[in-house]
């Protein structure tokens, strides 16, 4: 008989695992909160052991083909000057902070979506309600009634909700006391095609970076002890940007207004998700919902893609329990690797001080220098593993 597989969430992991699970022969539906797919989001990147589960999945050259066209990552002052630049690598070479493969989020998920078998079921619209499990099988609470599955993959988000009926209060979020907000502005005859980065006191980032379909994208971001933006409207929420970011120049004055037009901005409250086992009997988590390790630590969508992979190729070798623990087993190191952030990450990244700052940017000089370069580069390659791919 064929497996019975639910797989909630519809970003990067929730795809990747419908893809490969189909693969595998099992029947999978995939639910999804959202009322469509959501083809939005900021620049991401395939690194690592990732660009090989892409290279498995057929889709290299479409990925490429969705290139956002970022040529690099510029850190600059005030004035728009270049401090230091950290240039795209030759093709096969590490991963600097611009990857080879960068791609809109939204672009990798239409991908992996529309590279799905036929066999795979969408429903949009729903999510799950209640879950309750036997040594059999899962029932879960649809919008549409009770429905019995013989495993439940849990890919939502960090704060996913099903997980919390799984596993309650046993994961532990760990906040690093930064937001992040993204939105699309227009793009403008100044924009090139580098990841452009200023860092200023007052513990504030901006960041533009190209995207393909004619946009720029651009990043706010600050550190703050407690989370201040949660539960307010979007009006609030633009009124905080400016009241935080009103002073400073460079492209700021332009990306406040533009953030006003935005329809996709995006705020969020950075937290790792620390899990003590990624599986309850026949419900397993995979992605931020399991381990997220956020922008600053890197390498979520690589981790996302990978552990798709792992977790279907076990499954088609072993019962579950056997197949989910050889996962865990296999994928944990890569997560406590890309969650080991360095010491004084995020505050040495958005400094307070204007001694901070200049610390910062002269740091950033001597990590891009030819001699140093190969050592900054192995701490942003992404999640490589040190053995094979199973399966």
């Amino acid at each position: 008989m064929e497996t019975r597989v639910l797989v909630t969430g519809a970003s990067i992991a929730g795809p990747a695992a419908a893809y490969w699970l189909a693969r595998a022969g099992c029947r999978v539906t995939v639910v999804e909160r959202a009322p469509v797919l959501r083809e939005g989001g900021q620049n991401i990147d395939v690194r690592a052991t990732a660009r090989e589960v892409v290279r498995r999945m057929g889709l290299e050259d479409a990925v490429r083909g969705r290139n956002t066209g970022e040529v690099g990552t510029r850190f600059v002052d005030e004035a728009g000057a270049v401090v230091s630049e950290f240039p795209v690598g030759p093709p096969g070479a590490a991963d600097g902070p611009t990857a080879e493969l960068e791609i809109l989020r939204g672009a990798l998920s239409r991908l992996i979506v529309d590279a799905c078998p036929d066999t795979v079921t969408w429903r949009f619209g729903d999510e799950i309600t209640a879950v309750e499990q036997d040594g059999d099988g899962v029932d879960v609470t649809l919008a549409g009634g009770r429905e019995r599955f013989d495993l439940v993959v849990v890919a939502e988000g960090p704060g996913s909700r099903t997980r919390g009926l799984v596993f309650g209060d046993e994961v532990r979020e760990r906040a690093l006391g930064m937001y992040i907000t993204y939105g699309t502005i227009e793009r403008e005859p100044q924009d090139d095609d580098w990841w452009q980065c200023l860092v200023v006191p007052g513990a504030r980032q901006i960041s533009l970076r190209p995207d393909d379909v004619g946009g720029t994208r651009a990043m706010l971001t600050f550190r703050s002890d407690s989370p201040v933006l949660e539960g307010l409207s979007p009006y609030e929420i633009r009124r905080e940007l400016c009241r935080r970011f009103a002073d400073l120049g460079w492209e700021v004055p332009r990306i406040l207004d533009g953030f006003e037009a935005a329809d996709d901005l995006y705020v969020d409250w950075l937290r790792q998700v620390h899990a003590p086992t990624w599986h309850r009997g026949r419900v397993v988590l995979l992605g931020d919902a399991a381990w997220c390790v956020t922008p600053i630590g890197g390498g979520g969508t690589s981790l996302a893609l990978t552990g798709a992979y792992v977790l279907a190729a076990f499954l088609s070798q072993h019962e579950p329990a056997e197949a989910f623990a050889r996962y865990e087993e296999w994928m944990r190191p890569l997560v406590d690797d890309a969650q080991r952030l360095p010491p004084g990450v995020p505050r040495i990244a958005a400094p307070r001080s204007r001694a901070g700052v200049q610390a910062l940017r002269w740091g950033t000089k001597v990590a891009a220098l030819p001699l140093v370069r190969s050592l900054t580069t192995k701490l942003t390659a992404g999640p490589a593993a040190d053995r094979e791919l199973p399966g």
